[in-house]
């Protein structure tokens, strides 16, 4: 009699076990799905083509996601949503820190002597502003950055960042926005490029995509490193479909095909007043 009793308490403690696994299962993925649901629109960015360059993990965040890349030891993509907010009031900038989950020893000191920025792909002051303090301080781990000149980050960039929230936001109910960076086409000719570990991207870009119930519209912009940080925002407008040609990913791939052709196809600067801030100076200009 012992034997079948042993047998039937093992099998009771693998049926807790795997209904302990299954819940927690159900768990991650409706968390995951919430995640999702929060911070991207129409799908997560994925690559066009599986390669060594392409190839990413997403790494959760609050207020973000990003895919990062174990080769180029930077992420490929960070996608995350922002509105309008009344009040524009944000915590005590955060210090920066670094992200065990990138495997890579990338830390704050990385970027020393380097003559490059870190530079935040999810933004500091939107990310604060639209999710809160939990969020923003999570915008400075070093997964979120990668070097850019003072004059595209403190300048150039900064401006398009300053324009989604002061202008953007405030005429749709709700902006997704996925910025990233543009590396040279030929990987070894770029691979050496780098500070300390993190390869460093030749241009940046940026896709605002506003929902807008069933007529979504979009601008994409695409910003080289080599820029004096005073041109006009629209110099730098191109379509989804040339971000998607210079990245090898695919955004937004849950759009119906006749959606998508039109949205990422085009470029189009219609509802969103774009030349009223394209010239408009940055605040550390």
């Amino acid at each position: 009699m012992a034997k079948p009793l042993r047998f039937r308490r093992h099998g009771r403690r693998l049926g807790i076990t795997l209904l302990f696994v299954a819940v927690i299962t159900g768990l991650w993925q409706y968390q995951e799905r919430q995640y999702r649901d929060d911070y991207t629109w129409m799908g997560v960015p994925t690559w066009d083509e599986l390669t060594p360059t392409s190839v990413h993990r997403v790494l959760r965040n609050d207020g973000y996601l990003a895919g990062w890349s174990d080769v180029r030891a930077g992420a490929l993509w960070v996608s995350y949503q922002v509105e309008a907010v009344d009040d524009s009031r944000i915590g005590s900038r955060p210090g920066f820190r670094a992200d065990w989950r990138a495997l890579w020893p990338i830390t704050p000191a990385s970027y020393s002597g380097s003559g490059y920025d870190r530079g935040h792909l999810a933004p500091n002051y939107a990310i604060a502003a639209v999710h809160g303090r939990d969020a923003q301080v999570d915008t400075f781990l070093m997964s979120n950055m990668l070097p850019q000149t003072p004059e595209l980050n403190r300048q150039l960039w900064q401006r398009l960042e300053e324009a989604v929230m002061d202008h953007f936001a405030p005429r749709f109910e709700r902006l997704q926005i996925v910025a990233g960076p543009v590396y040279p086409p030929d990987f070894m000719s770029n691979v050496l490029n780098r500070v300390g570990l993190v390869e460093v991207p030749a241009a940046f870009y940026k896709i605002i995509v506003a929902p807008n119930g069933g007529d979504p519209r979009a601008l994409a912009f695409i910003m080289p490193q080599d820029v004096r940080g005073s041109e006009p925002l629209d110099e730098y407008l191109v379509s989804i479909d040339e971000v998607e040609a210079k990245t090898g990913l695919d955004f937004f791939p849950e759009l119906p095909k006749s959606t998508e052709k039109r949205l990422e196809g085009q470029k189009s600067t219609d509802g969103w007043a774009l030349d009223a801030v394209a010239r408009k100076p940055g605040r550390f200009q």
